[in-house]
């Protein structure tokens, strides 16, 4: 038996076209979406009732009793002269010069200074044009205690150096500082504390900073308090002299949630001595600069698109304070949670790609969050690029686009929710997110299984809450790779006007 659920009248979701939003690579003046017409909704929908088939031209009448939905296949959608990259583009350019609805322009010199900053070959002897690979761990020196900028490799390595260089010019910043890992970026922050100081954090959080801050950082003395920073009267309310840290992710992890860095800033810094941090991982540089909004602390997971190839395990923190960086650069030699250069080198190459990578991410997640959202198999979709989203407005105002993140609540069970992501092919059933591959993962068993089951499903942390971190592949095989997931996860779905 499918699932019968009462939904509006077949005409109202056989439509050819659906006002929506796609982007191209193409405008260069800023991201504008409004008035597009996306090709992406079940247009020309199958109607099969009883031993009768007819094909729905789009002006349904509400006559139709119990029957059954055959969704077309999202190359029939995308029939010849019906691309909606081809259309999106053309639409696109039309409507660059409307400001008002664009996100921000993107950042200025921002490829260049990925592909050049810290990367001059006169910085070493053979003139070398791509950094080479420093795997020494220790340094000659000219006399005791005289040396050329290094001593011992976890202190300060060259090819690390170039790393560093170059992310704090892509953040605006005038330093920045690589860690193992994105954890190990966050335990050097939280360093800065001291037992009886008080973290704010977010509520909707990445799983590991939720662990951490619960289980590890409670136990050294440090307090932390979840509060839901979308709304800034409850951070007002929340902080107290006790205060040091408030620690927020936008989008968060892994309900999207949208914060206002600008206006939490101006909370955060009316209080002397609170540091405010942003978690930046699901933005990378490309599309958002926390630090020229009033963090303080501008944080990623360098695993994810800053690197974009699942092959390092990172973290960056990038600062304007001088006295701050100097802190932070003794927390990092002292605790010893440096990369490898080997890794600063896989991340370094992997900068210069990203404003590429980062318009494509953008490009194929909007086009598959309008087929999912346009999918009466799929409940709801949280996508900051899409105007049903509750923050879009100000995704719109503090961003130069967005990310391949998006989450999903597919209609049924968990039975359902894991039939669909074992039926996947072309997106991997994996944590992590942010490389040029497509993922899926499940939250509430996988990357926030740690959380208490009753703050995650407060969260809306659900059995059916599926998170997606769109890659870099053809969008048509994603979409045809999700629609033959979705027919297997609800292979008799019905819908009753």
């Amino acid at each position: 038996m499918g699932l019968l659920l009462k939904s509006p009248p077949l005409a109202a979701r056989c439509r050819d076209k659906l006002d929506g939003q796609l982007t191209s690579p193409a405008c260069r003046s800023g991201w504008s979406f409004a008035g597009l017409k996306a090709a992406v909704p079940a247009s020309r929908t199958e109607i099969s009732r009883q031993s009768a088939r007819a094909t729905c031209p789009g002006h349904c009448t509400s006559s139709h009793q119990a029957s059954q939905i055959v969704l077309p296949s999202p190359s029939q959608r995308f029939a010849a002269g019906d691309s909606p990259v081809d259309a999106a583009a053309d639409k696109l350019m039309e409507n660059a010069k409307e400001k008002s609805l664009a996100f921000q322009p993107p950042f200025r010199h921002f490829a260049t200074q990925a592909i050049h900053v810290g990367q001059e070959p006169e910085q070493w002897s053979s003139l070398a044009v791509v950094p080479p690979i420093s795997l020494s761990t220790t340094f000659k020196q000219e006399a005791p205690g005289k040396h050329k900028g290094f001593e011992y490799s976890r202190s300060g390595n060259p090819t690390r150096n170039c790393l560093e260089k170059a992310v704090a010019a892509l953040d605006g910043a005038k330093h920045c500082l690589a860690y193992a890992s994105g954890l190990a970026a966050t335990v050097n922050i939280v360093h800065l504390l001291k037992s009886g100081d008080t973290i704010i954090c977010t509520d909707d959080v990445y799983g590991g900073t939720s662990r951490y801050f619960r289980r590890i950082a409670t136990e050294m003395g440090v307090n932390v308090i979840f509060v839901d920073c979308t709304k800034l009267e409850l951070l007002k309310a929340a902080i107290t002299p006790e205060t040091k840290l408030v620690w927020i992710e936008t989008p968060s992890n892994p309900t999207l949630k949208v914060i206002d860095i600008q206006g939490c800033a101006d909370i955060v810094h009316k209080h002397k001595g609170v540091l405010f941090a942003v978690d930046n991982t699901f933005m990378s540089a490309y599309f958002q600069r926390p630090l020229s909004l009033g963090a303080d602390i501008c944080m990623y997971s360098a695993t994810k698109y800053m690197n974009g190839h699942s092959d390092v395990v990172m973290g960056l923190v990038s600062v304007n304070d001088d006295a701050l960086h100097e802190r932070l650069r003794f927390l990092q030699n002292s605790l010893g949670t440096v990369p490898s250069p080997f890794d600063c080198y896989l991340c370094n190459r992997g900068l210069k790609t990203l404003p590429i990578r980062m318009r494509q991410h953008f490009h194929n997640a909007l086009a598959i969050a309008q087929f999912l959202e346009s999918d009466p198999r799929i409940d709801k979709v949280i996508f900051p690029g899409l105007p049903s989203h509750p923050q879009y407005e100000l995704m719109k105002r503090q961003c130069t686009g967005c990310p391949g993140m998006m989450s999903i609540y597919i209609k049924g069970k968990l039975e359902n929710a894991c039939t669909f992501l074992k039926n996947l092919k072309v997106f991997a059933l994996a944590e992590s997110l942010g490389g040029y591959e497509s993922l899926a993962e499940h939250p509430a068993i996988m990357t926030h299984a740690s959380v208490p089951k009753e703050e995650r499903e407060a969260l809306g942390i659900s059995d059916t809450l599926i998170r997606l971190s769109v890659g870099l592949e053809d969008v048509e095989d994603l979409l045809e790779d999700l629609d033959q997931a979705l027919k297997a996860a609800i292979p008799d779905y019905r819908i009753r006007n």
